[in-house]
């Protein structure tokens, strides 16, 4: 299999990437400003539709991945403009040329395509986003069904794993306690935390099986960064009373975050055979992997 990931320099993107060539597939990884370091580099630049058509023209993939997106949701308010180019027009572009090529297309949306007043939501529920980076990503979606051939879009909620260029939450919160710092961390905001591996092991049986659908492929677990912050610390004896429960909204963020958009994951671990992880499995995991890379000094 020939695939194409964008994003390829990224949490999920470089994992997939090592998944995959783990696997045997021919891996193109798309890189813009930062330099992809697990597969065959391919130059891809999301604001430019040449660049986008000059991707599929070198790697002429069977499966394309479509992991890059502005995902910074603050950021996203601030600049929305932005958000829309890269979340929307360029996934856009990426589904036009899927279809141009016959390949498979899998676009990794979000959980905040959901307004966050009951969570646990199901693929059939219906989205209404709350601020500029879930509904970018929703116009993502509207896109993929409405120029790719074949397709499956996939939800994702609050990823973590480890990466070479920056700390996800978990190892944040080891960072600050192995220091003996405090930690602010919210309290009543509840996702379905994602060990990103397992996710990327979910994504490639998708591709390998072509499943076309809209599927979530998240944690099995609710749980709010408090939960997160404890459940780490204490798998690794670190002191609790460091952790200091904040309600989101004294952060001060500039984005309204949903209260509660935590999936219900219970169709993927209907249809797959790598079913989604608690999110006790998945963090013992981390810890594990995190220690084991840091010792080897192979980030």
């Amino acid at each position: 299999m020939r695939l194409l990931v964008t994003g390829g320099s990224g949490l999920i993107g470089r994992q997939l990437c090592l998944e995959a060539v783990r696997r045997g597939y021919e891996v193109y990884a798309a890189e813009h400003e930062v330099s992809v370091d697990v597969g065959i580099p391919v130059k891809l630049d999301l604001l430019n539709p040449l660049s986008i058509e000059s991707a599929y023209e070198e790697s002429r993939p069977d499966v394309v991945i479509h992991a890059a997106a502005l995902t910074d949701v603050d950021l996203c308010e601030r600049n929305a403009e932005l958000a829309f180019r890269i979340n929307y027009n360029a996934t856009a572009q990426i589904a036009l040329q899927a279809k141009r090529n016959n390949a498979f297309l899998i676009y990794i949306s979000t959980d905040y395509v959901f307004n966050g007043a009951k969570g646990m939501y199901k693929e059939t529920d219906e989205p209404e986003p709350i601020n500029v980076y879930g509904l970018s990503k929703l116009k993502g979606e509207v896109a993929v069904k409405e120029f790719a051939g074949e397709w499956c879009i996939v939800r994702l909620s609050t990823p973590y794993g480890i990466h070479n260029k920056k700390k996800t939450f978990p190892e944040y919160v080891i960072t600050k306690l192995a220091k003996g710092e405090r930690v602010k961390v919210a309290y009543d905001q509840f996702t379905s935390p994602t060990y990103v591996p397992n996710f990327c092991k979910m994504l490639l049986e998708v591709a390998e099986r072509g499943i076309q659908d809209i599927l979530h492929l998240s944690g099995s677990t609710r749980a709010s960064r408090l939960d997160v912050a404890v459940k780490v610390a204490e798998l690794l004896d670190l002191d609790k009373t460091l952790i200091e429960p904040t309600s989101i909204s004294e952060l001060k963020l500039d984005a309204k975050r949903p209260m509660d958009s935590s999936l219900d994951v219970s169709k993927a671990l209907q249809i797959l055979k790598e079913k989604p992880m608690t999110l006790e499995v998945g963090l013992n995991e981390f810890v594990r992997n995190l220690y084991r890379v840091k010792t080897s000094g192979n980030y």
